[in-house]
């Protein structure tokens, strides 16, 4: 029959039952870290000293500009705003000129080193521990300041948050004064600067005044300059009405002179409508009536008829009339742009008089003027400089106090803000998750050894022919009926099935390391063969480790190396057990001259011999990574198993100890998982779902089934 191969490596994917696995296989490291890491995080709330904290709410404002002597020693009270500010005052609160203020009025240097067990702390070091129990921060979206203070006792933390606000504030008070002081000073030597200035230009406009011979008592220069020039402001206004009306008729005249005869009348009724003669009004009305009837008589009587000639005759008389009054009210017209003109040029010389006039008076008296007007304002200097002295006097005296408010003081607090319970036990349970199954996982990472069927054929590339579970005892011992004999029972059927010639009946199994179980698995095997009515041989061929007698509880004094350096026949030293159909063949005493007898010709020949009284002969062998002997014993078998145990040895080793029966030609037909954790698992499951169920006949002829350690407590009826 065609062995068991695999085509292809299969694909590597990780599935939820495989994480599950490397969890409950670790379950236990997992349970140990998670204890750890919960029973420490208990033990911090229970073991650290418990702390307070206070806070103090305190409102910060900016001090008022120093006092200025600028712009004539006014003061201004705006300033731009500084973002930095609350930042700044942090900084200051936190200071060591601050700290050690509170230091002193609370004594901390005594009562901080004594909640740490010491008598008395230096300045320095009490500071060192204060700043780092102080807290400084700003209320959210506001310009108030939260001082908060922890310590182990609720009063003392609240006293200490107020004494720093206390001292804070007082800081603040002196650098006010500090600042004003220095503001009045400057004050005080600026208005001295300013008195001798005021002193010497009043000497100087009087010298002026004395020289210039000006009459300046009670202001009488000034109203005498203020009446002159109210008469200047006077004769310029009757310029300009002058001119405005001079200009109108001058347009009127020019306008009418430019209109033919005709149209002169209606114009002028027009343009001068205001001002118009009203005999003017009664001519032209006289003319439209005269004009109607001479048109009515004409109609009437006809142009020959004295009706009409009389109407004519009235009609002319009208138009001479109306003409001779037009030409009068053109040369009135006339007449006064003369006469506005006139005048315009009287008022003109007059204003240019007055404009003389006060022009040399002027330059005769501007120095004294511009004096007078220096000492006017360095009076109203001086004047503003005392103002505003006396009133930093004043707040010098009665401080503002109005820089640091103190808003909410602080109070005990009962609550301890630390440790947290509720916040490092959780912390603590889910760290040690967390780290357990990271521990967990990392470590199954480095582990490289087996641990799948899937890990087997993606590595060694060979079929899986068997999967032997935990304390797997010798079945020879335990009977037929072993809840572990069907897993051995499968060996042997996929065993069979990969042979590719019926007549191969030499089995050796190998093992890459020692202590991975070969040596039960080969026995246990060859127990199931024999079970099975097939004449069995079991050779102990691990000449130098050998374990198989132990297992029989026989002597191993003489056996194979006995045979094959012929002191003993065959028969005298092979010996029975217990099953008929199975026999052993110790491997007898190794002397140190005979350290490559397996690879003789007479081994050869004594296998050749065993193949033709035997149906099957099993060969135990040591690790093929220890000593050559197994991979000589390989090359001679029909037939070679190699057994990995489970999560013993990394797979690299497995793999050369594969390679290594391939080079000598040996026939591996697949690979046997041992000592597999069926319980734990779940790759295993279907593997197991009948390796521990046992059946034990009853009286009445059922069947017990029950698994290991356990009760089933279901009665199965017999098939055969």
């Amino acid at each position: 029959m065609d062995a068991l191969t695999t085509n292809e490596a299969p694909e590597l994917k990780l599935h939820f039952l495989d994480y599950w696995r490397v969890i409950r296989l670790r379950r236990s490291l997992i349970l140990v870290v998670f204890l750890l890491c919960v029973m420490t995080s208990t033990l911090l709330t229970i073991w650290l000293p418990r702390q307070y904290s206070s806070v103090v709410q305190i409102e910060v404002n900016k001090d008022d500009p120093e006092v200025t002597v600028m712009d004539g020693g006014r003061s201004s009270s705006m300033y731009s705003a500084d973002p930095f500010f609350l930042t700044t005052q942090f900084k200051i609160i936190e200071s060591y000129r601050i700290l050690t203020n509170v230091i002193v009025n609370l004594h901390l240097d005594e009562k901080l080193a004594q909640q740490n067990g010491a008598t008395r702390w230096t300045q320095d070091d009490t500071f060192d521990n204060l700043v780092r129990r102080l807290s400084v921060e700003q209320t959210r979206m506001t310009s108030l300041i939260e001082i908060s203070v922890r310590n182990q006792s609720p009063e003392l933390a609240a006293a200490i948050a107020n004494e720093v606000a206390d001292s804070y504030k007082q800081f603040r008070l002196e650098q006010w004064k500090d600042s004003k002081g220095r503001g009045i000073q400057a004050l005080e030597n600026k208005l001295a600067v300013t008195t001798n200035e005021l002193r010497l230009a009043e000497s100087n406009l009087d010298w002026l005044r004395t020289n210039l011979d000006i009459s300046d008592l009670f202001d009488q220069g000034v109203l005498s300059q203020d009446i002159m020039s109210k008469s200047l402001e006077e004769w310029e206004h009757q310029r300009v009405s002058a001119k405005a009306d001079f200009l109108e008729y001058s347009n009127i005249q020019f306008n009418l002179h430019t209109l033919p005869t005709n149209e002169l009348a209606g114009a002028l009724n027009t343009a001068y409508a205001h001002q118009l003669d009203p005999e003017l009004n009664d001519l032209a009305d006289r003319l439209q009536i005269a004009k109607a009837r001479m048109v009515q008589a004409e109609h009437d009587y006809g142009k020959e008829m004295p009706n009409y000639q009389t109407a004519k005759k009235q009609l002319e008389d009208a138009q001479i009339a109306y003409q001779n009054k037009v030409a009068a009210v053109m040369s009135g017209i006339h007449t006064r742009v003369n006469e506005d003109q006139g005048l315009l040029e009287l008022i003109q010389a007059e204003v240019d008089r007055i404009s003389k006039s006060k022009n040399v008076e002027a330059m005769k008296d501007r120095p004294y003027y511009r004096a007078k007007t220096e000492v006017e304002e360095i009076r109203r200097n001086y004047e503003d400089l005392e103002r505003l002295l006396n009133r930093e006097e004043a707040e010098h005296v009665q401080p503002m106090q109005n820089v640091v408010i103190v808003c909410n003081p602080a109070r005990p607090n009962k609550r301890p803000i630390s440790p947290k319970s509720s916040l490092i036990i959780p912390l603590g349970v889910v760290v040690g998750l967390v780290v357990g199954l990271g521990l967990a996982f990392f470590i199954e990472y480095l582990d490289t050894s087996v641990k799948t069927i899937d890990d087997v054929e993606r590595s060694l590339q060979a079929p899986v022919l068997g999967v032997i579970p935990q304390n797997v005892g010798v079945i020879l011992d335990e009977g037929a009926e072993s809840p572990h004999a069907e897993a051995y029972r499968v060996l042997r059927t996929n065993l069979l099935f990969s042979r590719k010639n019926e007549s191969w009946n030499t089995i050796s199994v190998l093992s890459g390391g020692a202590g991975e179980g070969k040596s039960t698995t080969l026995f246990n095997l060859a127990t199931i063969f024999a079970q099975n009515g097939q004449r069995t041989l079991v050779v102990d061929s691990d000449l130098r480790r050998p374990m198989l007698h132990k297992i029989l509880h026989v002597s191993n004094t003489v056996g194979l190396t006995d045979f094959l350096l012929k002191q003993r026949s065959l028969d005298e030293v092979i010996q029975k057990t217990k099953l008929p159909t199975l026999d052993f063949l110790p491997s007898g005493k190794l002397p140190s001259s005979s350290m490559s007898i397996l690879g003789s010709a007479q081994m050869k020949e004594t296998i050749q011999e065993l193949k033709r009284r035997y149906e099957f002969i099993f060969f135990d062998s040591p690790p093929l990574l220890g000593v050559s002997d197994a991979s000589i014993l390989a090359s001679e078998m029909d037939m070679v198993l190699q057994v990995i145990q489970y999560r013993r040895y990394p797979q690299p080793m497995t793999l050369r100890a594969k390679q290594m029966v391939l080079k000598v030609g040996g026939n591996l037909l697949g690979i046997v998982l041992n000592n597999i954790n069926m319980s734990q698992d779940e790759n295993y499951y279907y593997y197991s779902g009948y390796y521990e169920y046992q059946s034990q006949p009853k009286d009445d002829g059922t069947v017990q089934v029950s698994k290991t350690g356990k009760t089933a407590g279901v009665d199965i009826k017999p098939k055969y």
